[in-house]
């Protein structure tokens, strides 16, 4: 479009020109001696349009020509980097496609024949990428180098290599060299969004409770991590920072909770803990009280039921306005048990626990049943319990209903004959008393178990002045150093 409005401009230009020039009928003289020239006013215009664009023309040739080995090499230049961008653009491909030994292949001769500083440390951060996947280490490291000198001192490559170095060093479970690596990028305003993720990261893998929260929290205000998993590291290292705090330092920590994360189970286990652990049990059962209260958690109740008599009245109390609203959760009822035993309520403490045990069969609830008879002095009963417990502790246990016959010795030639001579006769069927049969095994396919070897009887001190005795004595006993065995009658005396 704009061709033919310049054409139709450069037609109305020399219409107006023509008309211009039929106006004026002058000539133009031109004297150079020895020449003469006489010109009409319009041919003269003509020539001096025409010798104006010869002229530009010549001048933009030569500059054509005076600027091709700049050209050349623009070009050359322009080549090069489409060639880059096609090797570049190749490997990415490759990586996210898991080709990662062809990825590899063709980073790495970008990485070789590229000038660009930048593509250079591009190609070697991608090829690194490529090599840690596929596990090799080694080179890994090696192309991590190559593009650590590549970047020279640009801060910007710089940064782009310590943060994907740091982030293959978390793979590895390398925190604390990724962790040297990250200080330093972290100013602040905290803008490196993805280096405080990487950090928040190295924290948790070292078990830095008190900075995991303060970055979770971080990016969360700033919207750059999940909303449910920063609920869970808040979960986490507030839990962790609980069981190490102080009483100096309750307020710092609890205080900071929101009232929602206050009534989290986990960490209303861990700041009850704690709180008892300080010696102040009625600010943990006041904690564990407003988690309960929301939702019930049979971690919170067995904690809440671990009291004394003082308490348990109070706590007895609470339990069963929430038994109300779950008459049947067993987890409540075994902690109501807990309670009346606590509090020497044996019939109340027996109701609770026979209700939880018809819904929940598990060791925390027989093992309650057994100590409640033990103390009503039901030694039966309280055994009955204590084995169902261990049963229900681990189902790999085999039940054991009857005894196992002992194994018959005689024909064993360890035991010698004069060991038995005034003996009587043992049973065709002896029984030991630790022996026991296998569940299901009749007495004929029994599988007898050895009894333990008898102890020699212990050596009687010879009495003074028996001669019988002590040739007895030095013809039997060992002499020291010597190897009896290698004498003619192989030691046997």
């Amino acid at each position: 479009m704009r061709s033919w409005i310049w054409t139709l401009v450069l037609f109305v230009a020399a219409v107006a020109l023509a008309l211009v020039l039929r106006e004026h009928g002058g000539n133009v003289l031109i004297i150079a001696q020895p020449w003469r020239i006489e010109l009409s006013l319009s041919l003269a215009v003509v020539l001096a349009l025409v010798a104006f664009l010869a002229l530009h023309w010549l001048l933009r040739a030569l500059n054509w020509l005076g600027s091709s080995p700049g050209r050349l090499r623009a070009w050359r230049g322009r080549r090069a980097q489409r060639r880059d961008v096609e090797l570049l653009e190749r490997g990415w491909i490759n990586v996210l496609e898991g080709h990662y030994v062809q990825a590899e292949k063709d980073l790495s001769n970008l990485m070789s024949r590229t000038r660009s500083a930048d593509r250079k440390v591009l190609a070697g951060l991608s090829a690194a990428r490529a090599l840690h996947l596929l596990g090799e280490t080694a080179r890994r490291d090696q192309a991590l180098r190559l593009a650590q000198e590549g970047a020279g001192q640009d801060a910007r490559l710089r940064q782009a290599v310590d943060t994907v170095t740091a982030e293959m060093y978390l793979d590895q479970n390398r925190a604390e060299e990724a962790l040297a690596l990250l200080e330093p990028l972290q100013d602040a305003s905290a803008r490196f969004l993805h280096g405080t993720r990487l950090l928040l990261r190295a924290h948790r893998q070292l078990g830095h409770a008190d900075r995991v929260y303060e970055l979770t929290r971080l990016l969360l205000r700033r919207g750059a991590l999940d909303e449910t998993q920063a609920r869970q590291f808040i979960r986490e290292s507030t839990a962790q920072r609980l069981a190490q705090v102080e009483e100096s330092g309750w307020n710092a920590v609890w205080g900071d909770l929101s009232a929602d994360e206050r009534l989290d189970s986990d960490v209303a286990l861990a700041g009850a803990q704690a709180r008892a652990r300080l010696g102040q049990p009625a600010e943990s059962a006041r904690i564990l009280e407003a988690s309960l209260g929301r939702r019930l958690d049979d971690r919170l109740l067995r904690l809440y039921a671990q009291c004394d008599a003082a308490q348990a009245g109070q706590r007895l109390g609470h339990a069963e306005l929430w038994l109300k609203s779950n008459p049947d959760h067993p987890g409540l009822l075994a902690a109501l048990g807990q309670i009346c035993l606590a509090a020497q309520l044996w019939g109340q403490g027996e109701h609770y626990l026979e209700r939880s045990l018809a819904l929940r069969a598990d060791t925390h609830i027989h093992a309650l049943l057994g100590n409640l008879h033990d103390a009503l002095g039901h030694p039966d009963q309280a055994l009955r319990n204590w084995r169902l417990a261990c049963q229900a502790a681990d189902t790999d246990v085999p039940v054991i209903s009857r005894l196992l016959p002992a194994a018959d010795t005689r024909g064993d030639p360890r035991f010698e004959e004069t060991d038995a001579v005034d003996e009587p006769a043992p049973p065709s069927a002896p029984h030991a008393v630790s022996g026991v049969y296998v569940q299901g095994e009749t007495d004929a396919d029994a599988i007898p178990v050895a009894a333990p070897a008898p102890e020699p009887p212990a050596s009687t001190p010879l009495a003074s002045g028996s001669a019988s005795a002590e040739d007895d004595y030095f013809d039997t006993a060992p002499i020291p150093g010597v190897d009896m065995s290698q004498t003619s009658d192989h030691g046997a005396r």
